[in-house]
């Protein structure tokens, strides 16, 4: 069944996140960790759109399919370096807001690898990505033809 797509009835409520999306382009948050973020949280609410998206994307940019398949048991492979546990952890527990959230063990993990703006960038990043995840998932948007 076809849904309303918000990107056709009302574009200009894209504008707000797609700035926040230009700020991240910019920011300093790696490549690699706005990719795990994007796959993770994506996989965390089930949206195919955008699963489909930002792995795509994410092999485009050189990420190892590998990973990509293993991402979602992360916790279990020895794939991922110490900063990307952290960054994963913190999209966990960020996107499961409803499971209580940022653990006090987490942050005080993160903010002792990160800096406070890179800190900063991470949890946008989980925020954005979250609000896109609702949207796609909301609407059923449909997957592109490939």
């Amino acid at each position: 069944m076809e849904r309303i797509q918000i990107d056709q009835v009302e574009p200009t409520a894209y504008e707000g996140l797609f700035a926040i999306e230009n700020y991240l382009a910019k920011a300093k948050l790696s490549t690699t960790h706005k990719h795990l973020i994007k796959i993770r949280a994506s996989q965390i609410n089930r949206c195919a759109f955008c699963i489909d998206m930002h792995t795509k994307e994410a092999i485009k940019d050189g990420e190892s399919p590998q990973r990509i398949f293993l991402l979602n048991s992360w916790e279990k492979t020895d794939l991922f370096s110490q900063e990307e546990r952290i960054v994963l952890q913190m999209t966990e527990e960020i996107t499961n807001i409803n499971e209580g959230g940022l653990s006090e063990d987490t942050y005080q993990e993160a903010i002792s690898k990160f800096d406070e703006q890179y800190f900063s960038q991470i949890i946008m990043a989980i925020g954005v990505i979250n609000f896109w995840n609702r949207i796609a998932v909301s609407t059923l948007k449909p997957l592109p033809n490939s």
